[in-house]
């Protein structure tokens, strides 16, 4: 007889999490600082809710309504807006935060060999064409590349960006 499966109730999950005050300062973030697309970030505010990270997104028009779109949860998101991606970079790694770039290049680090994030960490998300622009590039103190078997280039940037946010958050 195989043992019975019963999913786990809305209070225990609760009680099964973290109890303490959110803090963006000892914290994760993600970057997906040239979107393309809103669906993309409406999943990394949820992926971001999930992992307990913080969402540093561009002030462009259209965003503010793709981010509350993925927000499903109808509570205040911790959302970080930037009207100057580089300078924001710049700034993070002055304080010491290690800028981590979801990128396809020469030097990446497989993401299964991504250590957990002990540090104040930016996961910088390029655009869905074109990737991380070259001169934030520079601003990287590393990158992570996720293999692939198949016939593609590159996962989707919000699925990306949700699989490097939960390894480096220690979850997986």
């Amino acid at each position: 007889m195989s043992p019975r499966i019963r999913p786990r109730t809305p209070d225990e999950l609760r009680r099964g999490r973290r109890n303490r005050a959110h803090s963006c300062w000892d914290h994760l973030y993600a970057a997906p600082l040239w979107p393309l697309h809103g669906a993309n970030l409406g999943t990394l505010a949820r992926t971001c809710d999930a992992v307990g990270a913080c969402l540093t997104v561009p002030r462009f028009p259209w965003v503010p309504e793709a981010v509350a779109r993925g927000n499903t949860l109808r509570r205040p998101l911790c959302t970080h807006w930037t009207g100057d991606p580089l300078g924001w970079l710049g700034r993070q790694r002055e304080r010491g935060t290690k800028i981590v770039g979801v990128e396809l290049a020469d030097e990446a680090v497989r993401l299964a060999d991504l250590p957990t994030a002990r540090e104040p960490t930016v996961v910088v998300l390029g655009h869905e064409q074109s990737g991380i622009p070259p001169e934030a590039l520079d601003l990287l103190d590393v990158c992570v590349e996720i293999p692939m078997v198949g016939h593609g280039a590159s996962l989707n940037v919000a699925v990306a960006g949700s699989l490097v946010l939960y390894k480096l958050a220690g979850l997986l």
